[in-house]
């Protein structure tokens, strides 16, 4: 039984199997976020999911940055990401039309920020998320 479920713009709707959230700046232990901060937040979720799913395609919804003026000890300007890291599994029916023997389905690891630690579902899930290109990003495996 999926976590939830998303209705993709392009009316494919995904299950959400697998949900990893972590605070953004949980290990920022001193100053405020940069650019060069959130780059390495960045690659460090795209890691985490790598690790965890190895062998899946991996997808990353590049996050909103926001700055909110200002300028850190060495100058650099004062950049945040959503406060909440998502790192999810998502599975559908099958992309290959000739997998449609129904011992196929499709999966995608999503690495996504959000404001809240709501899971993603059709009433509340990310624009960039209900954009996803599944099709082009999935891939199918044998059930």
């Amino acid at each position: 039984m999926p976590l939830s479920c998303v209705t993709l713009s392009s009316r494919r709707t995904v299950s959400l199997v697998e949900l990893r959230l972590s605070s953004t700046y949980g290990g920022l232990l001193e100053g405020a976020p940069t650019g060069r901060v959130n780059d390495r937040i960045i690659k460090g979720r795209l890691r985490v999911a790598e690790d965890a799913y190895p062998g899946w395609p991996v997808h990353l919804i590049p996050p909103e940055r926001t700055g909110r003026g200002g300028t850190t000890r060495v100058g650099e300007p004062i950049e945040e990401l959503p406060p909440v890291a998502c790192v999810g599994m998502f599975h559908s029916g099958e992309t290959d039309p000739a997998h449609r023997s129904g011992w196929y389905f499709s999966a995608l690891v999503v690495v996504w920020f959000q404001p809240t630690a709501d899971p993603p579902s059709d009433a509340h899930a990310p624009a960039a998320l209900r954009g996803l290109a599944w099709e082009e990003l999935a891939r199918d495996f044998e059930d």
